[in-house]
């Protein structure tokens, strides 16, 4: 219900208004799609204003705050990377905060200790060979570890008895497009 039907509804029952084609119903008609806008801005607000319903105007707010903006693909994948982005502090180097907060930065990265004190391996379990944009991941990765910590990239390749596992034959793999190396090991997980 728009503002000015409530407005003569509320103005109704006292009958001293004509609120049919008349001044008085045309000044309702202004008040109430002036508080019509109003409304709708007040629920933008309300929305943009809470990482959890924030759609662009909000995300965006809280993005300029940071040093760096989150690797996602999705409005909801870019919400929790934001909110994991914001829950970094000064407690937040146990390893599990950690992989809690590479997780919530939507990066496909698993943090895990060493027998070497202040050693660290950083794996990319679902990516085979060198993840793409794999100097950004660095980045984002070394920012969010502690800075005394040293950190071994470890990858992953695509082994022989891997490809037997996905592709029968060699007629599988021709029955493809014309694909790279590169991307033909992306296929087998």
């Amino acid at each position: 219900m728009s503002y000015a039907q409530y407005l003569k509804q509320l103005l109704e029952p006292l009958r001293i208004y004509r609120l049919k084609e008349s001044a008085n119903g045309g000044e309702l008609e202004a008040q109430g799609k002036a508080l019509d806008q109003v409304d709708s801005t007040l629920e933008e607000i309300q929305r943009e204003m809470l990482i959890a319903t924030a759609e662009d105007r909000g995300l965006e707010a809280i993005e300029c705050l940071l040093a760096r903006r989150p690797v996602t693909s999705t409005l909801e994948a870019r919400r929790a990377a934001l909110a994991a982005l914001l829950r970094i502090g000064g407690d937040s180097f146990t390893l599990g905060a950690i992989n809690d907060n590479l997780k919530g930065c939507g990066l496909n990265a698993v943090v895990n200790e060493t027998d070497t004190p202040g050693i660290v391996e950083v794996r990319f379990p679902d990516v085979p060979g060198i993840p793409d944009g794999i100097e950004e991941l660095k980045e984002i990765i070394e920012s969010i570890l502690p800075a005394h910590v040293l950190v071994n990239y470890v990858y992953w390749l695509v082994t022989w008895a891997k490809m037997e596992e996905r592709f029968q034959t060699w007629g599988d793999i021709e029955a493809i497009s014309p694909v790279t190396w590169e991307e033909l090991e992306k296929m087998v997980k």
